[in-house]
């Protein structure tokens, strides 16, 4: 038992050694192309993919935008619209009382009229932040008439393939980054602490991350250099990955006509965030996104309403514990992908079969996807599925399953092979040898024939048996498919079928050891041509195997036969082969090897094979299948 487990491992262990190393190669190209960042493309989709497939969000209620769309700059009848007009707004948005205004539009050269006002309007509302554009190309200044602590940046970063992802909510000054006491916060980062700080929260270096920020014990989960399918991404200042609120309008969005008409309830922008700013096509403050379904502007986001969406993402974290994207470390990263590479591998061993493995794959393949969907929005982890997904699809659809499949088809034909030549060579001795010997052994019982001719005999059989392992050593070492008859002929079976029916029925016949062939009187053979070029040369043994033992049978239990008819006809597309006696019939229904063997090769040939007494006497075996076309 011990030995056959030892025996069973090593198969085990030489399979894998043979049919894994393509599916591990294919893991570690893979893992290597994610390490140069080749994989960046593909992952940054599929988060695109699963923000997107998200639940709908209720509307933020705490972010209100003010968007001056096409309609508005037709009714100002003015574009850029001027400074006046602008004065006008936030004055009118200041006796709502919101919390702070977030005012998106660059103010830095006076749009006249009204630049005066406008400079008086937002040196009185401390709660007013202005933007600016600190990083090149076209940097642009802040109004002039803002302290700096009233300014933030509004600079996006984008991803090689241009869409907007990740949001800076600050960096160190540009112009003199050696000085701490000048870093830039963003137009988001400004609006969100001015709310926090009305609620007694204030902004603090994080604990567990001293290069993040943190409001109460909530620290935002900054970019590294590494982080989820980003690679060697840039992490100068802190920058967040961007959880989009899912919702086709996330936010409550008031145009320019609604606040000087009136039409906007002023409970809508009390202790609100305000965001005011462009939501129209002349501006070109459009930024592109996959991850939001349902975009007026497909796969396009206002600029307002892309820092809408870092104000909302802020404070949800801190205030609902929504969670914003963070990822594991590269260890922890490359262990799952690890892992999940590998499975494809195991699949490939254990299903065997091509329909059961891609189906395999593709339920694994879901549930990894599912996994990544769940971790990203229960938790906010952003893991790698992408590369898991390329290694299960190479792997378990293509390389592994392929090399186990055929590995184990190369093992498989190795044992029908040696089963074949079991096979083969106990029917050889079964229809020769054994014959002779048990001949002998009835005549020793009776003591009815002369000791010389027992001796005889016996000689006949040792002859027998050294000329089948002379056979056996020759086929083995030469590519010669022969067959040979328990008579001693050796049959070439690249001859035409019916010639060896002819040569098997006349050779069997011919044998003095089947005393029932000594009564004998009728002889009838007719084996009709027949077309054996979709047959297998070894279907063509097991047919000559089966004559031949039918006809052995007939010398060994047909006592008193007179007459044998032997045949192979055509019945329609059917082809017949069978064998006739008047012998005495059968007197066991047991199944005898030959049966066996006659009832597995009628399966191969997709035929039929039976064997009966016939009235009122005699036995009738026969193999049927239908020829080919």
């Amino acid at each position: 038992m011990e030995r056959r487990i030892w025996n069973r491992i090593r198969q085990e262990l030489g399979l894998w050694s043979q049919a894994a190393p393509p599916g591990i190669m294919v893991l570690v190209v893979v893992i290597l192309i994610r390490i140069t960042g080749g994989m960046q493309s593909l992952e940054w989709m599929l988060l695109d993919t699963m923000l997107r497939l998200r639940p709908v969000e209720k509307v933020d209620e705490r972010v209100v935008i003010v968007g001056i769309d096409e309609e508005d700059i037709e009714w100002v009848g003015q574009y850029p619209v001027p400074d006046e007009k602008i004065a006008q707004l936030l004055t009118k948005l200041e006796t709502y009382q919101p919390l702070a205004i977030g005012l998106d539009i660059f103010k830095n050269v006076p749009v006249q009229p009204g630049g005066e006002k406008l400079t008086q309007v937002l040196q009185k509302n401390t709660n007013i932040i202005g933007i600016e554009k600190i990083l090149p190309p076209g940097e642009t200044p802040p109004p002039r008439s803002l302290p700096p602590e009233q300014v933030g940046f509004v600079d996006l970063p984008n991803d090689g393939d241009s869409k907007n992802r990740r949001y800076l909510l600050y960096t160190a000054n540009p112009s003199n980054p050696d000085n701490i006491n000048e870093d830039k916060y963003s137009l988001a980062l400004r609006l969100t602490i001015k709310y926090f700080k009305a609620a007694g929260i204030d902004l603090e270096t994080g604990k567990k991350d001293q290069n993040t920020i943190r409001f109460r014990e909530i620290e935002l989960p900054r970019i590294t250099k590494n982080f989820g399918g980003y690679v060697n991404v840039d992490d100068g200042g802190l920058s967040i990955v961007m959880n989009f609120r899912n919702n086709s309008q996330p936010f409550h969005i008031v145009s320019l006509q609604d606040i000087f008409n009136g039409k906007v309830d002023g409970k809508l922008l009390r202790d609100r965030i305000v965001l005011v700013g462009n939501r129209n096509m002349s501006t070109g403050d459009i930024f592109y996104t996959s991850a939001l379904p349902n975009l007026k502007l497909s796969g396009q986001i206002y600029g307002i309403e892309y820092h809408a969406h870092v104000i909302s993402q802020i404070l949800s974290t801190v205030i609902e514990n929504r969670p914003m994207l963070h990822s594991w470390g590269d260890i922890e990263e490359y262990i799952w992908i690890f892992l999940w590479g590998f499975l494809p591998i195991v699949i490939g061993r254990i299903t065997q079969s091509v329909w059961k493995n891609i189906l395999s794959v593709g339920v694994t393949g879901f549930c990894l996807f599912s996994c990544g969907y769940v971790m990203l929005w229960v938790w906010g982890i952003w893991i790698p599925v992408a590369p898991s997904l390329l290694i299960l699809a190479l792997n378990g659809v293509g390389l592994s399953a392929f090399a186990f499949y055929q590995h184990d088809k190369f093992l498989r034909s190795q044992i029908n092979e040696r089963q074949n030549t079991i096979q083969n060579t106990f029917t050889i001795i079964h229809n020769g040898p054994l014959q002779t010997l048990a001949y002998g052994l009835q005549h020793m019982r009776t003591q009815d024939i002369p000791y010389e001719e027992l001796i005889r005999q016996f000689e006949k059989l040792n002859r027998e048996i050294r000329e089948i392992g002379e056979f056996l050593k020759v086929e083995a070492l030469t590519k010669e498919e022969s067959l040979r008859l328990g008579s001693g002929l050796i049959l070439e079976l690249n001859r035409p079928l019916h010639d060896l029916l002819y040569e098997v029925y006349s050779s069997t016949l011919e044998r003095q050891d089947f005393e029932n062939f000594q009564t004998l009187k009728v002889k009838i053979r007719n084996f009709e041509p027949i077309d054996d070029k979709y047959l297998t040369k070894e279907c063509k043994r097991g047919i000559c195997l089966f004559l031949e033992e039918a006809l052995c049978n007939v010398g060994k239990h047909a006592q008193g036969v007179k007459r044998v008819q032997a045949s192979g006809v055509y019945i329609g597309n059917i082809y017949k082969l069978s064998v006739k006696d008047n012998g005495l019939g059968i007197k066991s229904k047991l199944e005898n090897k030959g049966t066996k063997n006659s009832k597995i090769l009628a399966k191969q040939l997709r035929g039929e094979f039976r064997r009966e007494s016939l009235s009122p006497r005699g036995t009738i075996c026969e193999l049927s299948w239908t020829l080919m076309k």
